[in-house]
């Protein structure tokens, strides 16, 4: 079960940021001149999947999911189907729908797309927040959801947008461990490995946690913090992978936890930050509180 999902979770994140190489390559470009005039978010195919919500449209919606191949859906994190998540947003029964791209990035047949939903619904007018990843696919000349990766109503705070370089290219993350574990040695701390890299929305979702007023004490207190960069193909700094024993498969962000001296303390093994939009502040203070150094 595990490895079907972390399978799962790998496809469909493939699927949603394959475009990220043409970042790295420095070729983005606009979306404007294969938008329609009246695109809200800058994609066309979205503009028509969100009316076709508005309107109950059963038909219309669902044939906006790919059937060859089958739409893989993850939902809070458990496997579900193109059926299950139009019968969310038509359940919601919406009257108003707004839509805050997060980013929306272009391959050669391919767009994946984040994007912040707050949908009022009818009849008492309550609102509710998902955060939605979706990854389209130019099938013929339409253009059908092959991936959605979903959160309904998020505890923790989600990225506008995924401009912070958290993961600078020429960081040299040797040199900022050695001089964390320095730091944490003098100063009776640990050192906190953060694996992750720009593309990963998930890793935006955790830095601002971690800023979180019941947080960043707890954070600064008892660790020193570092970003591990893997790059864009996962492979840079494979070498810190290896020596904090990180199980990349089970996707990013992945932490580990080391003493001054370098010493490893733990290292997540099964994935537990990959979802962190899904995560509580509990949950987090959990993980701090537990791997913090012993009170002297």
């Amino acid at each position: 079960m595990e490895k079907t999902k972390t399978l799962m979770r790998r496809f469909i994140c493939v699927v949603i940021v394959a475009a990220m190489a043409i970042v790295m390559a420095g070729a983005e470009r606009s979306f404007a001149q294969n938008s329609a005039a009246d695109s809200r978010t800058g994609f066309a195919p979205l503009d028509q999947w969100r009316r076709a919500i508005l309107a109950g449209d059963t038909a219309s919606l669902k044939a906006f999911y790919s059937t060859d191949p089958a739409a893989q859906v993850q939902a809070d994190g458990a496997k579900s189907d193109a059926d299950s998540d139009c019968s969310f947003w038509l359940g919601l029964k919406a009257r108003d729908m707004k839509l805050e791209i997060v980013r929306l990035k272009e391959g050669s047949n391919r767009v994946g797309i984040i994007f912040k939903a707050e949908v009022t619904g009818q009849p008492n007018g309550q609102s509710m927040s998902v955060t939605d990843a979706q990854g389209w696919q130019k099938q013929g000349e339409q253009w059908k959801i092959v991936g959605v990766e979903r959160t309904d109503a998020p505890h923790l705070k989600q990225p506008s947008d995924m401009k912070k370089n958290i993961y600078p290219d020429d960081a040299d993350a040797h040199v900022e461990i050695r001089e964390a574990e320095q730091k944490a040695a003098a100063q009776h701390k640990r050192v906190l490995l953060v694996f992750g890299a720009n593309w990963c929305y998930d890793c935006y979702v955790l830095d601002l946690a971690f800023q979180r007023p019941d947080l960043a004490p707890v954070l600064a207190a008892g660790y020193e913090l570092v970003h591990v960069d893997i790059g864009p193909d996962g492979k840079k700094n494979s070498d810190l992978v290896k020596q904090f024993d990180v199980p990349l498969d089970k996707g990013v962000p992945a932490l580990a936890v080391a003493e001054g001296d370098g010493t490893l303390v733990i290292s997540q093994k099964n994935g537990e930050f990959e979802d962190a939009r899904a995560l509580t502040p509990q949950a987090l203070l959990e993980f701090l509180n537990k791997w913090k150094p012993a009170a002297r």
